[in-house]
Formats: structure tokens, C-alpha cells, sequence
């Protein structure tokens, strides 16, 4: 069943209608070797891996039977390989961002779990903080010892807050995206967000068009205006708050940027958007108001 009716445009549609991956006893060699290669794909945030960098002798382990799937995923996140990819380069907010993401396979909930975590590395260190998702009871109840760990942040289920559908998207940016090759960079993509207590704007990922090129806004304020300042109500009495992809000067080369949202009418809408596309902008989202 697809997770939403735009499931192909949100870039979800490989995950419509997987199941999770098992390693089941009397596994073959070759489902051994799919479920390696999910693991490093899951816990690498879909990020290139070279021959050289495997985990040769974790890897032997598993598929001598003599440690299961989370024994796995914990000895990738604790790895040289993993700190070097995200730890060592990256704000310590942003880590914690990708350790949800890639260990419980959504985006945290609220400021509260970040500052849990930023005092559990500081106080006990980097591989206790690594054991703390991956031997939770949330990782239990969801993924157990076998099964490998996938993005639980796009559907709905017990236990789990809808604002996480949202903010996945801030840090899920398309099944050919990687989470070292996003516009964001190493900075943290939900500080303001999980700050504010808000939730944001669902925008389509890298190879969807329009929202390729989004970059939330830095500063929580309130978007400008095309009608000059205070927000007033149009004739339709709707109004609709615009974010735009837009490519500013006509050099070489282009400079992509998102920092642009207006407030307009419902009649100013569609005069807007043709306007935006002649100075060869893309709309990345419309919401109303």
C-alpha cells in the first residue's frame, strides 16, 4: 500500500510497498549478503562505500551466525568508517539528527530527545550514545535482533508522533540522494524547527523538480509580503504562503538559493508563479493559510 497518494513526486515510492528486511535462520548466502548490503546502505545514509572501506571481519561474524543484524548495525555506527562520514566533520546536532535517522529510521520529535543525547555523549561517550538507540526498547519493538533498520518516519504507527512525517523530509532527500551530498551540508537541518516546537512544510526531494533546490529559511521570520508589508486579505478571502527555488543573476556560475517566502492572495497566485518561472525560479511549496 503506498505511504501517500504522492508517493512517487515525495520520492517514497521504493518504500511504498517493501516489507522489512529479515535475516531469517538457514539464510542463504545470498540473502546473507542482501541484508549486508541494506545495513551499509541504511546506517551509511545511502552514501557510496568502497571495497576498501567494508567491515570485513563484522561481516564474517554475521554471516557465520555468530552475531545477529543489530550486533551488525551496531559495530557499522561505532566504526572508524561511520565516525569519519558523519561524526568527526559534522555539528554534533546534525549527528544526532542522522543517528535517528539511520538507527531508529525516523527524525527526532523534539528538543528534548537532542539535549538527551548531547549530555549522554558528553558524560558517557561516543559508543555508549550509539548503544542507547540501537538498545532501546523503541529498537526492539521495531526492529528486534534480525530485522535491518528502514525509515518507520513515513507512515503512521503506534507510538509515533505525526510531526515526524514532516521532518523527515528535511533529512530524507530522495532514494538517490545521500546524506553527505545535501544542500544542508554538516549543519544541523532541524535545530530552528525542533527550537520553535514547529513543524515544517513538506517539501519533494532531489530528482522531483521543484523541490530539488530547497533550503528552509535560517531565520524564523515572518515571510515577506507582495503587497508591501501587513498581510491582508485578498477578494477570495484565501491566502497562501509561497517558498521559491530561485536562480539569481545571469552569470556563470548560477547561484541556486530558497530563502525567498511571500504571504499572497488567492487572485495574485497564479500571476505570481508565472512570474517566478520567467526569472527561472521553481515554486518549492504552497501552503495555505
Amino acid at each position: 500500500m503506498a505511504i501517500t497518494t504522492a508517493a512517487s513526486r515525495l520520492g517514497t515510492e521504493a518504500f511504498s510497498n517493501s516489507s522489512p528486511l529479515e535475516l531469517r535462520t538457514r539464510a542463504t548466502k545470498e540473502e546473507v549478503e542482501i541484508v549486508i548490503s541494506a545495513v551499509y546502505r541504511q546506517i551509511l545514509g545511502n552514501d557510496h562505500l568502497m571495497k576498501s572501506e567494508r567491515l570485513i571481519s563484522a561481516e564474517s561474524l554475521l554471516r557465520d551466525g555468530k552475531i545477529t543484524v543489530r550486533d551488525f548495525v551496531s559495530q557499522v555506527a561505532k566504526s572508524e568508517l561511520y565516525k569519519n562520514k558523519f561524526f568527526y566533520n559534522s555539528f554534533q546536532t546534525r549527528v544526532i539528527e542522522l543517528n535517528y535517522k539511520h538507527l531508529l529510521g525516523r527524525a527526532p520529535y523534539d528538543e528534548s530527545e537532542v539535549i538527551y543525547h548531547l549530555d549522554l555523549y558528553q558524560e558517557e561517550g561516543y559508543d555508549a550514545d550509539i548503544d542507547s538507540y540501537i538498545y532501546s526498547s523503541e529498537y526492539e519493538a521495531n526492529f528486534g535482533e534480525n530485522i535491518v533498520p528502514y525509515y518507520r518516519g513515513f507512515q503512521t504507527q503506534t507510538g509515533q508522533k505525526t510531526v515526524g512525517f514532516s521532518r523527515m523530509f528535511q533529512l530524507y532527500r530522495g532514494y538517490a540522494n545521500s546524506d553527505r551530498a545535501q544542500l544542508k551540508g554538516t549543519s544541523s537541518h532541524l535545530a530552528a524547527e525542533l527550537g520553535r516546537n514547529s513543524s515544517s512544510t513538506v517539501v519533494t526531494p532531489s530528482g522531483s523538480g521543484e523541490g530539488f533546490a530547497y533550503v528552509a529559511q535560517q531565520r524564523g521570520v515572518t515571510p515577506n509580503s507582495t503587497f508591501g508589508g501587513a498581510a491582508t486579505f485578498g477578494k477570495e478571502g484565501r491566502m497562501f504562503r509561497v517558498e521559491v527555488a530561485k536562480v539569481f543573476g545571469a552569470g556563470y556560475p548560477s547561484t541556486r538559493k530558497v530563502n525567498q517566502a511571500v504571504v499572497i492572495p488567492y487572485e495574485e497566485l497564479s500571476s505570481y508563479m508565472q512570474r517566478v518561472q520567467k526569472q527561472g525560479g521553481r515554486i518549492a511549496s504552497i501552503t495555505p493559510l
